[in-house]
């Protein structure tokens, strides 16, 4: 029987925005929120109890990659994904098919799924819409998703019908290969490009199916941000209001709010912690690109008005000199930041959204942003 719900606790009366809560059997989620990227059982450069110390309630794991390497069936034998790696809260993994499909020439799409060479050791690998959900289900993940193809950008409208329709046979085999015992979720992703009318069947079709949540696939694969946007308002409204939306590898902090603003519930990416390792640092005001000379000898903290550890212990001047040595202790204290400050982003738009302010919000969003080259 899941353990899992949805209770929306307010929405904002300007806007799409809405406040609410995710209930899953190892914990409370607060929304909107931001989920941090554990592709292969950790965050990158973060302890679990820093995570927690930051806000994070919920972190996600990667399909594709532990399938491949320690493997599902060590990690269960282990205790699970979340005794394996430290976490008891929340886990959502994604279903392999983004980096399956990323491969390339490495495999071969088919009704029955994709065959793939692993890029660890070349092995030959099928990776079906039912294996999928066994090896989500073997991890102990407490929000798992349906197998799709993420389809790429820019893409024929005959691709993306063709791509979308097997995604949706595909979603309804990975109901189907569900266990009715576990207490996880199930989300369905929506399909169909950049075509809002392939978007509407697809949303159609997975709510006749039924699913715990919905996500909006196929999106931040290099459209415009204009065109995903569209894309948002074309499908969110479609989705049902009681169930949470997530829209999947999103993104930039503009992106967050305008997200929000749209109606989403559930954000992930890789950008702060990646951004981290290569020194770009998110801040109110902008990015900070701390390999930048300008920084040698700056006694001031990344952001002046972030109250983060490393803002109250580190000046620009420390984390440059650790940035330019690849000292490790660098990708630690640059990715504490940059997720304090999405974390922070998400919780303050869930105060804003409560008060009915959150227009207010966004446009202070914006006011204290600066042009790329002050930043």
């Amino acid at each position: 029987m899941s353990q899992f719900g949805f209770t929306l606790l307010h929405t904002d009366p300007h806007s799409q925005a809405r406040r609410g809560q995710i209930q899953t059997r190892r914990g409370t989620i607060e929304t909107p929120v931001f989920m941090p990227v554990g592709t292969l059982g950790t965050v990158k450069g973060m302890l679990p109890e820093t995570l927690k110390e930051e806000g994070a309630e919920i972190i996600l794991g990667n399909t594709y990659h532990l399938f491949l390497r320690p493997g599902h069936e060590l990690v269960a034998r282990l205790g699970g994904l979340h005794q394996f790696m430290n976490w008891d809260r929340p886990i959502l993994t994604d279903s392999g098919g983004f980096q399956v499909f990323s491969l390339g020439k490495l495999r071969k799409i088919t009704e029955e799924g994709v065959r793939f060479q692993s890029h660890i050791d070349g092995s030959s690998h099928m990776l079906t819409p039912e294996l999928s959900i066994a090896v989500q289900e073997t991890l102990g993940a407490d929000i798992i998703m349906a197998f799709d193809e993420c389809i790429p950008y820019p893409s024929t409208r005959d691709y993306v019908a063709s791509s979308t329709a097997l995604s949706g046979r595909w979603a309804r085999r990975c109901k189907e290969a569900r266990r009715s015992d576990d207490g996880a979720a199930l989300f369905g992703i929506v399909q169909g490009g950049m075509y809002a009318d392939l978007r509407k069947q697809s949303a159609e079709e997975l709510q006749e199916i039924g699913f715990d949540g919905y996500a909006l696939g196929g999106l931040s694969v290099g459209e415009e941000a204009a065109a995903m946007y569209d894309m948002m308002e074309a499908a969110l409204p479609l989705l049902p209001a009681d169930q949470p939306r997530y829209v999947m590898g999103v993104g930039t902090p503009e992106n967050l709010i305008e997200g929000v603003a749209r109606g989403v519930d559930m954000f992930d990416c890789v950008m702060p912690t990646r951004n981290a390792r290569n020194g770009v640092l998110f801040t109110n005001f902008g990015k900070v690109v701390i390999k930048q000379a300008r920084y040698a000898e700056d006694p001031l903290p990344i952001d002046p008005d972030c109250d983060c550890y490393v803002c109250r212990h580190y000046s620009r001047a420390y984390l440059r000199h650790l940035y330019q040595n690849n000292e490790i202790l660098a990708a630690m204290l640059h990715t504490r930041h940059n997720l304090h400050y999405y974390l922070g982003l998400m919780a303050g738009a869930r105060d804003a959204i409560a008060a009915g302010r959150f227009t207010e919000y966004r446009q202070e969003f914006y006011r204290r942003r600066q042009p790329e080259s002050a930043a």
